[in-house]
Parts: C-alpha cells; sequence; structure tokens
C-alpha cells in the first residue's frame, strides 16, 4: 500500500507585501501537483496587482516591482477566488495540501477574500475539510532537538532537497513538497502509519506546543512579541469597537 508521503500531494504558496497577515497582500502565488515522486508537477501560478504600494524591502525577497504588477498583475478579487477554489478542489479528492509555515499563507488568503469577496477560506472547506502538511511543523515535532534555524532554505539543505529560485512561489511551493516527502521518508517508521487526516488534527496541536514553548522563551528574553498557537489558520480578530 502506498504511503501518503509516496503519493499525491498539492502545495501552495505565496509572496506578499510584508509579514503581517492582517494588512499585507498576496502579490503572487502559486499551487503545485505532484502525484508520485519523481513525476512532473503541474503548477498554476498568478501574478496579482494588490493595488497597494510594494515596498522595497518587499521587492528585495522576491523581484516582484510595484510597476510590474501594477502592469502584468491581475486584479485580486477573481484570483483569490480561483486560488480558494483550486485548493478546494484538492480537499475534495483527498489531496492533501503542503504549506510551509501555514498560519501565515493560509491566513494572508483567508483576509484577501474577505477583503475581496467578503468571503472566508473556512467556507470553502464546510462540506470537504482541508486536510494541511506543514514541513516546518513537523520536522520541528520530530527532531525537536536539532540546533539552528528552519526555514525552507535550510530545511532543504537538512533534507538534501533542491530549491531552485527561492522566494518564487512555485519552486517555494515544490520544495515545501519534496520536504514533506523526505521527512516522511526519514521518520517513516514513525509517520508511515498515520494517515494525513491524523497529522493534521496532530499538527494542530504540536504547533500549540511549539508556540507556548517559543512565547515563553520570548518572555525569558524580555520580549513582548506574541506568538499565536493556532494552525493552519488564524481567527479573523475582533472588529474595533
Amino acid at each position: 500500500m502506498t504511503t501518503w508521503y509516496e503519493g499525491p500531494l498539492a502545495a501552495f504558496d505565496t509572496e506578499t507585501t510584508g509579514v503581517d497577515v492582517e494588512t499585507d497582500r498576496i502579490v503572487s502565488a502559486a499551487v503545485v501537483v505532484q502525484d508520485a515522486p519523481g513525476t512532473r508537477p503541474r503548477v498554476t501560478s498568478w501574478l496579482v496587482n494588490p493595488g497597494v504600494p510594494v515596498p522595497e524591502s518587499a521587492t528585495a525577497v522576491h523581484g516582484l516591482t510595484e510597476e510590474h504588477l501594477q502592469h502584468n498583475g491581475r486584479w485580486p478579487a477573481p484570483v483569490m477566488y480561483e486560488i480558494a477554489e483550486q485548493l478546494a478542489e484538492h480537499a475534495a479528492l483527498g489531496r492533501p495540501l503542503v504549506v510551509m509555515n501555514a498560519p501565515f499563507d493560509l491566513t494572508l488568503l483567508d483576509r484577501e477574500l474577505r477583503r475581496h469577496r467578503a468571503s472566508s477560506l473556512d467556507r470553502w472547506f464546510e462540506s470537504m475539510p482541508l486536510t494541511v502538511l506543514d514541513p516546518r511543523v513537523l520536522d520541528k515535532h520530530l527532531d525537536r532537538y536539532r540546533k539552528g534555524r528552519r526555514t525552507l532554505t535550510d530545511l532543504c539543505a537538512h533534507y538534501g532537497v533542491t530549491l531552485q529560485g527561492a522566494h518564487d512561489a512555485a519552486a517555494d511551493a515544490l520544495a515545501a513538497l519534496d520536504v514533506v516527502r523526505a521527512v516522511g521518508r526519514r521518520f517513516a517508521t514513525r509517520m508511515e502509519r498515520l494517515s494525513p487526516a491524523e497529522l493534521h488534527t496532530l499538527q494542530a496541536n504540536w504547533h500549540a506546543a511549539q508556540a507556548r514553548g517559543l512565547q515563553a522563551w520570548f518572555a525569558r528574553s524580555g520580549s513582548t512579541e506574541i506568538v499565536s498557537t493556532e494552525w493552519p489558520l488564524r481567527p479573523e480578530l475582533p472588529a474595533a469597537a
């Protein structure tokens, strides 16, 4: 019987105007689908004119300038609909979705849907739940005592995955997908008996524990930064009174 990490997977990634999920915008996105390891991936990409300024600091990361996006990007509303529709189709097919640091990309998508479609990401998965595999959460739980950072670039180096064109949404999505397969193989004795749905539930618990540990470290360091325990999607912030 084929294990989940040797079977069909999809992956999702975004590039954005910044790192605040509540206020920043998506400027590019990609969904990558691979039926089995080594098979040719199918890639769908979107370029978005966010309708807001694109900071130079963001352009320095992904290379997408405000001028380029204004001339070549599409309006956000139809793009966000198409992305959510495609993710829902993968969920309906029972295809797990790989998202590196899922609370960032999925929360951003949710906020864009609320902003431009008067909708939410949850509404797309009322009949068929989304099953997420987050390489960052998986690696941090399965190899918790390893020192060093755990960015996508770090995970690729650790698991021997080639990352060509980092900070391109399609390249990052494919690399995250390959990392998840590599994690599954390396920890096969712990992973092969778990279904993606079971892993989804476990990752929510693992992420919460990881977040509490990071929050405690911040407290000891004198930082006031708040770490969200929610995974894979942060709840909507209450409206200001």
